[in-house]
């Protein structure tokens, strides 16, 4: 089983973690594998910010999924033996209720009169999906950036849920250097005045706002290490210069523009604020006064921590406190912590380093 975008609706309405109620919401979904006749054998993905549930092709939707060489048969998370969900965050704009959506009080898109949105809501979104599904017990909840921080918030919040909790370059909590980044990109959005206050035709908006919110995301999702391998000081090429003084003259200025480029139009730009303030709100410590007594909630019995070293958005040593505090609740945990090259990004990337690990974890 599995395939295109499925859209699941909330049976009753949802009050949101932070104040506010949503009066219908739907998540959408994507799924792959079968669920086995205990109904146990589910495993929950969330995403990072920007993907969609969309992680890897299936006969009903071919196209190449976010985490097409992790998902599949004689892949590490093998649909042969597991019921694969991804679900598209709440407040995000590929079929799950956000900021673009209509609000269905005044006919008219939410914009800037959606809720606060918290990662606990995307957690809480997804467990209403589960409960819709019919699936109480989960083989595993994993994520990896914004998902890993959002797994986190579903094994505390439901703690005896999932056997298995699998984080990936997350966090227990935002720090200020990420939150500085975040706020940045945001104010970048908003100074733009296409934004207009959130008031922009959908599909339209702040499109050089979002371009160099995203460039600054990516200086931030790669290493310098590989920058320098990949691009060293290389030129553009003569013909694609345009003769203005500042235009684009380096090859890694092209590389950030073609990225830039790609992702305007994708992602709405208010959904894009809601879910970066979501990142930055989020603490751990908030259930339970500090984050091990957060994480000592956890009732799964196994985890996996995968942190990398040239990461410095969600740098090694919070996944190594989110391990040493998973332990201490009594996990029987592994820990690793990588010396990929591509930074934060490294867990779409680095196959060769990730997937034997989660592989053998799930195995």
């Amino acid at each position: 089983m599995g395939g295109a975008r499925n859209i699941f609706t909330l049976p009753r309405p949802m009050r949101m973690y932070r104040g506010g109620c949503l009066s219908r919401v739907d998540v959408a979904y994507e799924t792959w594998g079968e669920l086995n006749e205990a109904r146990d054998n589910a495993i929950l993905l969330f995403t990072g910010l920007s993907p969609s549930a969309h992680a890897a092709a299936s006969q009903l939707d071919p196209s190449p999924g976010w985490w097409e060489e992790m998902i599949g048969k004689d892949h590490p998370i093998d649909t042969r033996r597991y019921f694969l969900i991804c679900v598209n965050s709440l407040g995000s704009c590929f079929g799950s209720t956000g900021p673009a959506s209509i609000d269905p009080d005044t006919g008219k898109p939410y914009r800037l009169d959606f809720p606060v949105l918290s990662l606990e809501d995307l957690a809480r979104s997804a467990r209403e999906l589960l409960r819709g599904l019919g699936i109480e017990k989960l083989s595993a909840v994993m994520g990896a950036s914004m998902g890993g921080m959002t797994a986190l918030a579903f094994a505390v919040k439901f703690p005896a849920m999932a056997e298995s909790v699998v984080s990936i370059s997350g966090a227990a909590r935002a720090l200020p250097f990420a939150i500085a980044l975040r706020s940045l990109q945001r104010e970048i959005i908003r100074s733009d005045l296409a934004w207009n206050q959130g008031d922009y035709p959908l599909g339209a908006g702040p499109i050089r706002g979002m371009q160099l919110a995203r460039k600054l995301g990516m200086i931030t999702y790669r290493s310098s290490k590989e920058w320098q391998m990949r691009f060293g000081r290389e030129r553009v090429a003569e013909e694609r210069k345009t003769g203005d003084a500042f235009a684009i003259d380096f090859e890694v200025e092209s590389y950030m523009e073609a990225h830039a480029r790609k992702f305007t139009g994708q992602f709405d730009p208010n959904c894009y604020l809601y879910l970066s303030r979501a990142m930055d709100l989020f603490d751990l410590g908030d259930h339970g006064g500090s984050v091990p007594a957060a994480l000592a909630k956890v009732k799964a019995r196994r985890a996996l921590v995968i942190g990398v070293e040239t990461d410095f958005l969600f740098p090694l040593f919070q996944q190594q406190e989110i391990a040493t505090d998973l332990e201490a609740a009594g996990l029987d945990v592994t820990f690793a912590g990588l010396d990929s090259l591509q930074g934060h990004d490294a867990f779409l990337v680095d196959m060769d380093n990730f997937r034997p690990l989660i592989g053998e974890f799930l195995s």
